[in-house]
């Protein structure tokens, strides 16, 4: 009897407990569909909605360079010393031995081997000129960053170093963070670490110490570029907020292209010496090597492509909605019946297909509704003035368009018409489609009219039901 009472109480609390908690949405999808099949007042059509390919290792696609070409180590053979030993000289490099040669490929090899594989340049030899590399990775396409990226060192971190990017496909570069013992002495920058950074500060660049200080380097190897404390910023410690971080990304261009890159350069300014002085009677001791690279992200389909091939030594997205192009940046041919637009992460969970129509068919506005509910569109896009990018309401007062589908876009599949106006769903109104009409009629958005679910807990009297029963369980067991 008792094993029967643990039951029932554990299915009813059970049950309380989800419907405590069902307004709470488990996920917000990864808009890994791009479009599917529903029964309409039409037949059988299609439902388009944003996509994008899953997240992936992109090491394996890329194409390394180094600057200067010779600074591999081997060509000629060389033997090295231990940084924190420079009496143990048993380390040789020699480019024609394969088991003794560290060419550059070895940074993206699998890890885990024994002993450890690395790319190494040659040792500071020629000091006091500077010991400078730099190490370029090209994907030949946009991508866009999906977790941290890490460089995993074999020797000790470098003293002095750059992370670059370019979004131009290395024409022009812009730092992405600086990296040094002392920020002041060697960049004229008061170190910060990324714990610095607010939602209106998140585009600065930072030079920061946490990565280069510390005379034990055997057991922290490791140097980073924070993309997911960032992603933070907006989508909470544990990133379990998504939907507010694809609100900002939807509707601030800045944001946006900071994540996204098409090429990376790690510029190595200066090796770890291990002490104030460097050792000028055993510069063998001084050398860069690097074990690993991690570049976690995926290719950016502007939201019409849910996944991306390799052929031919190159990336390109399989382009959905009738778009075309390496990024899908354009309307196929005949589809040319509105002006391309990117696709929105907005309304959550599905997003805004923005399909190209044909040539002979104007701007059919189809809304994309979600089943979350009005209040979950209207929180995921705050309007937050970042430092290098005006706020929405700002932008309107000193700007004569009202949207332009980049920096200020329609809101929760409204369509920009002429720069002028947004042309908004039936259910939504505001400048940029930002309010639900619901909001003004008569019970809200949660009324039996207002079209939407209500994004509110369950009812009481549906509480009180269920501990009623678990109440009366209780006595039974309790007579038992």
């Amino acid at each position: 009897m008792r094993f029967q009472f643990a039951l029932t109480l554990q299915a009813l609390w059970t049950a309380v407990c989800q419907a405590a908690m069902q307004h709470y949405p488990a996920a917000w999808g990864h808009y890994d569909v791009c479009k599917s099949q529903v029964y309409s007042d039409e037949g059988l059509t299609w439902d388009y909605m944003a996509c994008q390919p899953e997240a992936a290792d992109m090491t394996q696609y890329l194409k390394v360079t180094l600057d200067p070409p010779n600074i591999t180590c081997g060509d000629p053979p060389e033997t090295y010393c231990a940084l924190e030993n420079p009496y143990m000289c048993n380390n040789e490099c020699d480019a024609t031995t394969e088991e003794l040669a560290h060419p550059p490929e070895l940074m993206f090899d699998i890890e885990g081997r024994n002993p450890t594989t690395f790319w190494q340049s040659t040792s500071w030899k020629k000091y006091p000129k500077a010991l400078l590399v730099n190490i370029t990775l090209s994907w030949n396409k946009t991508i866009e960053l999906t977790d941290d990226i890490v460089l995993t060192f074999e020797s000790g971190r470098p003293e002095q170093m750059v992370l670059e990017k370019s979004l131009d496909y290395g024409r022009s570069w812009q730092p992405y963070q600086f990296y040094a013992t002392d920020c002041l002495d060697a960049f004229t920058m008061e170190p910060k670490t990324v714990h610095d950074l607010t939602q209106h500060t998140l585009l600065d660049i930072i030079c920061t110490e946490d990565y280069s200080r510390g005379y034990v380097w055997k057991y922290d190897k490791t140097v980073r570029f924070e993309i997911k404390d960032r992603f933070a910023l907006f989508a909470g410690p544990r990133l379990h907020n998504m939907a507010s971080l694809y609100g900002q990304l939807d509707t601030t261009k800045n944001l946006r292209d900071f994540f996204t890159i098409t090429d990376l350069r790690i510029r190595l300014l200066r090796p770890a010496t291990g002490a104030t002085m460097v050792d000028e009677n055993n510069l063998s001791r001084y050398f860069y090597a690097i074990s690993d690279i991690k570049v976690q992200g995926r290719c950016k389909c502007n939201l019409h492509a849910n996944s991306c091939v390799f052929d031919k030594e190159k990336l390109s997205c399989e382009c959905e909605h009738n778009t075309t192009g390496p990024d899908c940046g354009r309307c196929k041919r005949n589809y040319q019946g509105r002006a391309w637009s990117a696709g929105s992460y907005l309304p959550i969970p599905k997003g805004t297909a923005n399909t190209c129509i044909p040539n002979n068919i104007g701007p059919v506005i189809r809304p994309n509704v979600s089943s979350l509910g009005v209040a979950n569109r209207k929180e995921v896009a705050p309007q937050v003035a970042l430092s290098t990018a005006p706020s929405v309401h700002v932008a309107n007062s000193k700007r004569a368009r009202v949207c332009d589908n980049e920096l200020l876009r329609c809101q929760n599949g409204g369509v920009c018409v002429n720069n002028v106006r947004c042309n908004c769903p039936s259910t939504y109104t505001g400048v940029l489609c930002e309010k639900s009409r619901c909001e003004s009629e008569l019970g809200g958005c949660g009324g039996a009219d207002s079209g939407h679910a209500p994004m509110t807990p369950p009812s009481s009297p549906r509480l009180l039901l269920l501990l009623l029963l678990l109440g009366s369980a209780l006595l039974r067991a309790a007579s038992c």
